[in-house]
């Protein structure tokens, strides 16, 4: 690398609600946003295609999605992955404890994330990279079903989230155990990208535990930027009086919002030499 830094701030959940398509829209137009991830089974998911579209700087990668969301086959097709009511599992603690125990049926997890990729696909999208809502990728045996498919639709890129343990508010003995954990199922995500093929950031930011990436986090992350490529993961919005409910999440996405677009943010990257790109330069 040279030195080279270079910077990748990602939009996660783009799709999931008209304010955060905005947002994504927003950070692409007026700040350093350049990639972000879409939800397919999305509420607002043609109006984020519509604004990929408007936007060639805007690397969008696929959000594959297994909590908190929707899915794209039947339930009946996939009754190990969804409550009564049809939809994924709101706590990703529920799916993790029926994986652990052997209730969830990976061939049903590979038919519904391969519906998913094909429908982005379906709406002509070339994919830069893959990552999953809360990190689900990760778990062993579905990292293989989501490397296989990305591998065989021609995504080069996978993000895998190495969190520092201390990033954020410090949350107690629970959340460091949670990050040991994250952090060792990324490690080997990582190791078996590369043995496919696929590429991955040698550095990974972004507070997991819901606190918002402010301003002066990004203004002092970007001074201490190590050279490589860094991700930095942020779920920017418009409006957290509606998100927040909306999403059942609080979340200051406003705030994440105001870190991408300002303008201080983009001189000091400047300043710093800092690239600002998305996953597409990791294929390069």
């Amino acid at each position: 690398m040279n030195g080279l830094k270079r910077l990748i701030i990602n939009a996660d959940d783009f799709g999931r609600h008209e304010l955060i398509n905005q947002a994504v829209e927003k950070g692409v137009t007026e700040g350093c946003l350049r990639s972000a991830t879409l939800m397919p089974g999305g509420k607002a998911f043609e109006s984020a295609v519509a604004v990929a579209r408007r936007h060639e700087a805007l690397g969008v990668g696929i959000h594959f999605t297994l909590v908190n969301g929707y899915p794209i086959l039947p339930p009946q097709e996939i009754p190990s992955l969804v409550t009564a009511e049809g939809v994924f599992f709101d706590d990703y603690t529920v799916l993790v404890k029926n994986f652990l125990s052997g209730r969830v049926n990976l061939e049903e997890v590979r038919a519904e994330l391969a519906a998913q990729l094909n429908k982005l696909e379906g709406a002509g999208l070339k994919l830069t990279h893959a990552d999953s809502h809360q990190h689900m990728h990760t778990l062993p045996g579905i990292i293989d079903i989501v490397l296989a498919l990305s591998k065989a639709s021609g995504i080069k890129a996978l993000r895998t989230p190495r969190t520092p343990l201390f990033s954020g508010e410090f949350g107690g003995l629970g959340q460091l155990i949670g990050r040991l954990g994250l952090g060792s199922l990324a490690c080997l995500a990582a190791w078996k990208a590369e043995r496919k093929g696929l590429a991955t950031t040698e550095h990974f930011a972004g507070i997991v535990a819901g606190e918002a990436v402010s301003e002066a986090y990004l203004l002092d992350f970007i001074r201490q930027l190590q050279p490589g490529t860094t991700e930095v993961m942020m779920h920017p919005g418009l409006d957290n009086r509606v998100l927040i409910p909306e999403c059942a999440w609080e979340h200051d996405f406003e705030a994440e919002l105001a870190a991408i677009v300002s303008p201080a943010v983009r001189e000091l990257a400047v300043s710093e030499q800092v690239e600002i790109t998305n996953f597409l330069a990791l294929a390069d």
